[in-house]
């Protein structure tokens, strides 16, 4: 019985190490933008790094220094106090040196353009980016954008690396993801995880929001650093973490890139963001809505009024449309849409595709001022 035993784990084992072989051999096949794990020849592992070799030298640390008052007892500021205890008449209030730090990605390289989080460099008297190479270089601000949460940086450097752009329009739910930052000061890190869910909202109130969330591991100081994809594409600018303790616990945020990168053109060509508006109020679409309007969808931003005289109106929309696609891109909700529009300069038109009483409709709306 021993030796039956003994022979049949072998079995096993020899299946095991053939099926094992089988994988690495057949993913070795894959061509590389197919799958993020590749086997180094060399060392016979599995691993990211080529992927990654394109990006990386795109991540920067941002340092930046402010001054914050010293609170003072307020028995100091009054003259009477002063002149018992013989102390000067006027003592000007006292600061001190606050040291922070940051991440943020080139993703210009010919002008030395650094994207990163609008909190990362707000109230800085001094902006340092130190690049992958060891340089250090001042920075100069072109322009922010605190709803969304984004800053774009110049910096004099040559020879520098961008971060190549990806389409954050084509992310799912799943899709392997890394994150390469500063945190807590250590310097470039890398950690991984996957996509965990898209078009967040409620993260910071007011803001323009469209969070790509990930469990890669997103800390302190990893704010305006790069999330890649598994090609080594630059997806998003992560942003947020929630977190009881500060420290990451799986559940991190990212600003889409294609969402910083419409703050980046306004910015590089303006130095602000103007947002549009059509003149509508819309809602998500629950199960509810789609089955009193025979949808089979729950996609799309519905429109619930229209504003007389808005550019909405003049343009032929009504209320109970359902706008499923902006310029040909697909709107999954009404916080999408509103992003959208709001990105677009006052002046510009967009093309809406429109669900209506079954059919589809085409509207050439002109965005006005908000």
């Amino acid at each position: 019985m021993a030796e039956m035993k003994a022979e049949e784990e072998q079995t096993a084992g020899r299946r095991l190490f053939l099926s094992l072989l089988g994988a690495s051999a057949a993913l070795s096949l894959l061509p590389a933008p197919a799958h993020a794990f590749q086997i180094d020849p060399q060392r016979g592992v599995l691993t990211v790094a080529p992927q990654l070799a394109q990006v990386t030298p795109a991540v920067v640390n941002i340092s930046t220094r402010h001054q914050v008052p010293v609170h003072q007892n307020p028995l100091l500021q009054d003259p009477f106090f002063r002149r018992f205890f013989g102390l000067p008449e006027f003592q000007p209030p006292r600061q001190r040196q606050v040291l922070s730090a940051g991440s943020g990605v080139i993703v210009d390289a010919s002008r030395g353009l650094v994207l990163t989080n609008n909190h990362v460099i707000e109230n800085a008297d001094r902006i340092v980016v130190s690049l992958y190479d060891g340089r250090q270089e001042p920075a100069e601000v072109v322009g922010t954008d605190a709803p969304t949460d984004i800053a774009l940086l110049r910096i004099p450097a040559r020879d520098l690396r961008a971060a190549p752009l990806g389409d954050s329009a084509n992310l799912q739910v799943g899709d392997l993801v890394f994150a390469i930052g500063n945190p807590f000061g250590l310097g470039q890190t890398i950690t991984s995880g996957i996509i965990s869910a898209l078009g967040r909202t409620g993260i910071n109130r007011g803001g323009y929001e469209d969070f790509i969330q990930t469990d890669a591991s997103i800390n302190p100081g990893n704010s305006g650093g790069a999330l890649v994809n598994s090609r080594g594409e630059l997806i998003g600018i992560n942003t947020a973490i929630l977190s009881r303790s500060g420290g990451n616990i799986g559940i991190g945020f990212a600003v889409p890139v294609n969402l910083a990168r419409g703050v980046m053109e306004q910015l590089v060509a303006h130095g602000t963001v103007e947002r549009g508006r059509i003149g509508v109020s819309i809602q998500d679409l629950t199960p509810d809505l789609a089955a009193a309007f025979g949808l089979d969808t729950l996609e799309g931003a519905l429109i619930t009024s229209v504003e007389r005289g808005s550019p909405a109106e003049q343009a032929g929309l009504r209320r109970g449309d359902l706008v499923i696609a902006l310029d040909g891109e697909a709107i999954r909700n009404a916080t999408n849409l509103r992003n959208r529009v709001g990105l677009v300069r006052p002046g510009q038109s967009v093309k809406l595709t429109v669900l209506r009483d079954g059919s589809r409709y085409h509207f050439t709306v002109r965005v006005a001022a908000t």
